[in-house]
């Protein structure tokens, strides 16, 4: 039996096309995206027509003020970012054989478990493949989510919440996020022998931004107990200013424990001994169901599963 020909093949699609719908979705409007490919806009305009033309459906809305993806082109513009971020791994992977390295992986994670899980399992990895290239981005899921979408991180450990898009994600439970609040050694509310919320509410906080799953958490602890949630609050996530912060003042901050031990061990901060119920959701490991994991992708992402089944007692597979 003689094999079909794919469809790209018969349209001769070509690479051009898939970029120009990126930019076009990117730009929101033809000219600027034929700018940033450094072609005339007739060109651009032909580009896409002879694409809709080949693929019979509208791929955008012309609208007033520029263009729209339709159903269809939002399909096509995915699938256009994961076949040109391939062969950009492809050519990335073929350089560093050929330059004597043995691929690379890019990690991201949020901070409790780049913090308990991954310093030892890296160590370990980069011992036994000294030519595999690591990079570690520690960020919010939200953000981690969207750098895994672009392809610009090959796997996370991280959290998936309802309003996240799941329809091309695996996600393997690792781990729930204990919380707890901190303070710099000698604080006056290590004093106390059980500090309570009552206490906690008339301090001063370094809290997450508002919107964050943690923040709306940790109001809600105070208000379900009929208290009002501290008024005196510095909103950030940058762990440099937060601990050079509490060394200088009689603030306190809310983190995740994994996190506050690292600090604690080095003394930097002190663990306030009260138990706070704003626990954070599991987060996981969380790969793309539609894209494929180099050979170094796969093996460091098994050494991490074996570290958590060490660490939390996780499935290693």
């Amino acid at each position: 039996m003689v094999p079909s020909i794919p469809w790209f093949v018969r349209a001769r699609l070509k690479t051009r096309q898939l970029m120009l719908l990126i930019a076009i979705d990117e730009e929101g409007n033809i000219h600027r995206a034929a700018e940033t490919l450094a072609m005339s806009q007739p060109a651009a305009s032909k580009l896409l027509k002879d694409l809709e033309e080949m693929m019979g459906v509208p791929l955008f809305e012309r609208l007033p003020r520029g263009m729209r993806p339709t159903w269809y082109g939002e399909t096509m513009i995915r699938h256009a970012r994961i076949a040109l971020s391939s062969l950009g791994e492809a050519g990335a992977e073929i350089e560093a054989i050929r330059n004597g390295w043995s691929g690379s992986v890019a990690i991201g994670a949020i901070a409790g478990p780049a913090m308990s899980l991954l310093p030892a399992t890296l160590a370990g990895i980069t011992r036994r493949h000294p030519n595999l290239r690591v990079s570690l981005l520690v960020e919010s899921s939200d953000v981690l989510l969207e750098r895994l979408e672009q392809n610009r991180l090959d796997f996370l450990i991280a959290r998936l919440f309802p309003r996240h898009d799941k329809r091309h994600l695996h996600y393997q439970a690792l781990a729930e996020e204990e919380i707890c609040a901190i303070a710099r050694p000698g604080h006056p509310v290590l004093s106390l022998a059980r500090p309570g919320l009552r206490e906690l509410a008339q301090a001063h906080w370094i809290v997450p931004p508002e919107g964050s799953v943690l923040r709306h958490r940790f109001e809600l602890m105070f208000q379900s107990a009929g208290l009002q949630p501290p008024r005196q609050v510095i909103a950030t996530t940058a762990l440099m200013f937060l601990t050079k912060m509490l060394r200088e003042s009689d603030y306190l901050a809310v983190m995740p424990v994994d996190v506050a031990r690292h600090y604690a061990d080095h003394g930097m901060v002190s663990i306030v001994p009260v138990e706070l119920s704003c626990r954070m959701d599991a987060f996981g490991l969380i790969t793309r169901s539609d894209w494929l994991l180099s050979p170094g992708v796969r093996t460091v992402l098994q050494a991490v599963r074996e570290a958590a089944a060490e660490i939390y007692g996780t499935p290693s597979a």
